[in-house]
């Protein structure tokens, strides 16, 4: 029997969401939608978990779409904050917790010699673009298929209406993992690329042993620039990111989620003679703008220079691995009991599976799985109380425990099989 306040939280959950729909196409913040008998707005987080209007709680691996590494409203990252709130909020002036920020990724981060912060990891794989651009004088651009690389029109070819014509003639798209096309191409369009940007773990598939070493020799014979876009990777696979956990520097990365601990907050890290065009002191002909109205925010800066500190714990980047494998290794035991093939992908804390059979260095084979399954699968778990977008990637964080796991293992053993019978 429902309680008459149970009935009021679930009056309410179905009022905010009719009144999204009324006021947001397809009453969502950006592209994630779920079914309306499953859909439901979050009151709050606490470490692993989010709770709904109506009080239930669901495991979430999805974390903000990955900011919240050390779990939803971790003391650290909260305590700086209000203190940093009392202090002001936005100056669009130099401050001191973005200059320690920038201090702790140049210690931090292989490539970079010098940063430059942004508001969103979209504006900082298009702002490093810009410097490739500048810097060498040419106009195109590589990038991988299936790579994404934030919302702006370089990044989207494909994915979107409304981006002119001429942009596509800008961009050459290699496949992922195949040094030997990807090399041709390069090779072909040597004397008009300006970058290749890569996502080094692409999506949820690992790079083969020797890739981003041939991308990173065949770019540097070329005077070509290499960007890794590590706005996931970054102090995510290792206090070094990508470049460290793969031993490979590119010339530019793209960074945002965690340095930002849950706040709009991104950067553009590198070589410093690639970030000094964008020095408003010397405006000459190779000057890039590079600015905006939130760059440099110190609410960001503080929750972001609060996460790192955590992370830069002993025994912070063993956990993490730990927890994505043992979820992976879960994960493997269930899909040998399956009626038919699933894939578990990822690394580090990272995880992914793909309804699929083939070759699963190939995010074109992994990205043609049945994502229909997937969809029923994320949405069986939801119904169990757990939330994860898994037609993207799982994100764990420091703040799941082995209790999380095993519920959410258990949970899907039960919806995996389901809905492979089903489907």
């Amino acid at each position: 029997m429902v309680s008459e306040s149970q009935a009021v939280q679930q009056s309410r959950n179905r009022e905010l969401l009719d009144k999204i729909r009324r006021l947001m196409p397809g009453g969502s913040l950006g592209t994630y939608v779920q079914p309306d008998d499953v859909a439901f707005v979050v009151a709050y987080g606490r470490g692993s978990k989010v709770y709904d209007v109506e009080g239930r709680e669901y495991i979430d691996y999805i974390l903000g779409s990955g900011p919240a590494v050390l779990g939803h409203a971790h003391p650290a990252v909260v305590e700086a904050v209000q203190r940093q709130v009392e202090r002001g909020t936005q100056f669009y002036w130099l401050n001191e917790p973005v200059i320690a920020l920038a201090d702790k990724m140049v210690q931090a981060i292989p490539c970079a010699e010098m940063v430059k912060f942004t508001s969103s990891g979209a504006e900082a794989t298009f702002y490093a673009l810009r410097l490739a651009r500048a810097f060498t004088g040419r106009d195109k651009i590589m990038r991988f298929e299936g790579s994404y690389h934030g919302h702006h029109d370089y990044s989207m070819l494909g994915g979107s209406a409304g981006i002119p014509k001429p942009v596509s003639d800008l961009v050459i798209t290699a496949p992922f993992n195949d040094l030997e096309t990807t090399t041709r191409l390069i090779e072909q369009h040597r004397h008009e690329l300006a970058a290749v940007i890569v996502e080094a773990l692409m999506r949820i598939v690992p790079p083969k042993p020797g890739f981003l070493e041939g991308l990173r020799a065949i770019t540097k014979q070329y005077g070509i620039m290499l960007i890794f876009d590590e706005v996931v990777t970054g102090f995510r696979l290792a206090w070094g990111g990508a470049q460290e956990r793969y031993g490979v520097t590119p010339d530019l990365a793209s960074y945002g989620k965690i340095i930002g601990g849950g706040y709009p907050f991104a950067a553009v890290a590198g070589r410093a003679d690639l970030l000094m065009l964008s020095d408003p002191r010397d405006r000459g002909p190779q000057y890039v703008y590079f600015s905006g109205t939130f760059s440099g925010n110190p609410l960001g800066a503080t929750a972001g220079l609060a996460t790192l500190r955590e992370l830069e714990k002993p025994g912070a980047y063993a956990r993490l691995d730990e927890i994505g494998e043992r979820l992976r290794q879960g994960l493997r035991e269930i899909a040998r009991t399956l009626p038919r093939p699933m894939a578990v992908l990822g690394d580090g804390p990272i995880v992914g599976i793909a309804f699929v059979d083939g070759d699963l260095t190939s995010p074109r084979v992994v990205g043609g799985g049945d994502k229909a399954l997937l969809k029923a699968t994320e949405i069986g778990l939801l119904r169990h109380g757990v939330l994860a977008n898994i037609v993207a990637k799982f994100y764990v964080s420091l703040a799941h425990d082995d209790g999380d796991l095993d519920r959410t293992l258990q949970i899907l053993d039960d919806v995996l099989h389901q809905v492979c019978r089903q489907g």
